[in-house]
């Protein structure tokens, strides 16, 4: 029940806001800051909005209707047992704009994301490889192999750590590892 209430809250805010933000120009316009005055929505009234949560929204869809609207309308007051199939989808389509399967129909959002995702980390991977060629230094010498098989030969002669280290696990008559 609470999930219900702060989506509708939520919705209510996001409509408010969008709303808000979608008239500041209509409210420049008028002061001499446009050429053109933009329609003003009234917020004190009822918006539409399709969401799976609200299954029933404060208005309908279509507020002008025209003279084919208005004759469907006549016979909605009548038995729906004369109506044709044709005519109620026309009537829902009146009062609502998408059906939940269509609501709930995937989206191609994901392929966006994905595509975000991959441009995000092509720039990364070309700033790590800028970095490396042009800001990191060189790597020492010590990381060569030539190096490492001198200072392994060099702890070897000196015995370094005779007990628990390399030297332990070298044979020094046989001249190989153990």
């Amino acid at each position: 029940m609470l999930h219900l209430i702060a989506g509708r809250m939520g919705s209510l805010v996001a409509r408010r806001a969008t709303v808000a933000l979608t008239t500041s120009s209509a409210r420049m316009a008028s002061h001499g800051y446009g050429s053109e005055v933009s329609e003003m929505t009234d917020m004190s009234r009822p918006m539409y909005w399709d969401r799976l949560d609200t299954p029933l929204p404060d208005k309908a869809y279509k507020d002008e209707l025209t003279a084919a609207d208005k004759s469907l309308k006549q016979k909605e007051k009548g038995p729906w047992s004369q109506l044709t199939n044709e005519e109620k989808i026309a009537l829902y389509r009146l009062m609502f704009n998408q059906t939940y399967p269509e609501m709930k129909q995937p989206r191609s959002e994901w392929k966006t994301v994905i595509g975000g995702i991959f441009i995000f980390m092509g720039f990364t991977g070309l700033v790590v490889w800028w970095q490396r060629v042009y800001v990191y230094p060189p790597r020492p010498r010590t990381f060569d192999d030539e190096w490492q098989a001198k200072q392994l030969q060099r702890i070897l002669d000196m015995r370094m750590n005779p007990i628990e280290g390399f030297s332990s696990k070298w044979d020094y008559e046989k001249g190989q590892w153990k």
